[in-house]
């Protein structure tokens, strides 16, 4: 077992820190709320040796233009669905300027694209992605050094998965050392009736809240939440993002 000892939480009765973590699969250029998730744990996983999911977060995200919505969508094969996230390869990377430049017209306007356009080069122009699960987790950890997270990644291809789909959470965990698991919300009908194992294991379980988080000034109306961090970081000067994330909660 791994031993990580780079927790910053507070001491428990016993003098021993308490261990987070959260696990994941990777996604797309995610939301806010994926690095909020990030942020408030000392250990995240990737959790992309189970199977892929059509027309979900792993290969596409919205972005917010002048003229609205747009989707943001990497060809993916069919027979994807038959792989696990890990396994899924991109066979055409035509997709890649394309993005660059949906991205580019999009947000070419906004206030402070010159930090989006570091970014974006560095994604779609210098890189030639082959494999969906690597592209995802270059960009969340790009992405979260640039907002100054300071969680250890890891990847579950990295421990042993055994057990049904909770009890490999839970071997995770207990690998990890976890005192505390934070989930998304979406995965509260997953683990319901399972809460008694996270008991078992002296593992707290706690669903994240996203809720609270304040609006800015984007490029179109109505506000919108529930697209990529992209359009943050195209938006509001760097050293003011995380106060419309996490710093306004625990400010």
């Amino acid at each position: 077992m791994v031993i990580f000892t780079n927790c910053e939480h507070q001491e428990d009765n016993q003098d021993r820190l308490k261990m987070k973590a959260a696990i994941l699969q990777s996604s797309y250029i995610p939301w806010k709320g994926y690095f909020d998730i990030i942020n408030d744990v000392d250990i995240f996983c990737f959790y992309d040796e189970v199977k892929y999911t059509k027309n979900d977060w792993r290969n596409r995200n919205k972005i917010y233009s002048g003229n609205g919505l747009q989707w943001l969508t990497i060809p993916i094969p069919k027979q994807a669905v038959k792989l696990k996230i890990a396994e899924v390869e991109i066979h055409d990377n035509k997709w890649q300027e394309l993005h660059y430049k949906m991205i580019q017209s999009a947000y070419g306007g906004a206030p402070y694209y010159s930090q989006l356009g570091n970014f974006i080069d560095l994604i779609y122009r210098q890189n030639n992605w082959q494999n969906l699960s690597d592209l995802n987790r270059f960009i969340i950890k790009l992405i979260s050094e640039y907002l100054g997270i300071k969680t250890k990644f890891v990847n579950s291809s990295e421990f042993k998965l055994r057990g049904d789909r909770v009890e490999r959470l839970i071997n995770i965990l207990k690998d990890l050392g976890t005192d505390e698991y934070l989930s998304g919300p979406a995965a509260k009908d997953y683990l319901t009736g399972h809460e008694h194992l996270f008991e078992d294991n002296n593992i707290v379980l706690k669903y994240k809240d996203y809720s609270g988080y304040k609006p800015y000034k984007q490029l179109a109306e109505p506000f919108e939440h529930f697209v990529s961090i992209f359009d943050m970081i195209a938006n509001i000067e760097q050293n003011e993002i995380n106060t419309h994330i996490w710093g306004l909660k625990n400010g």
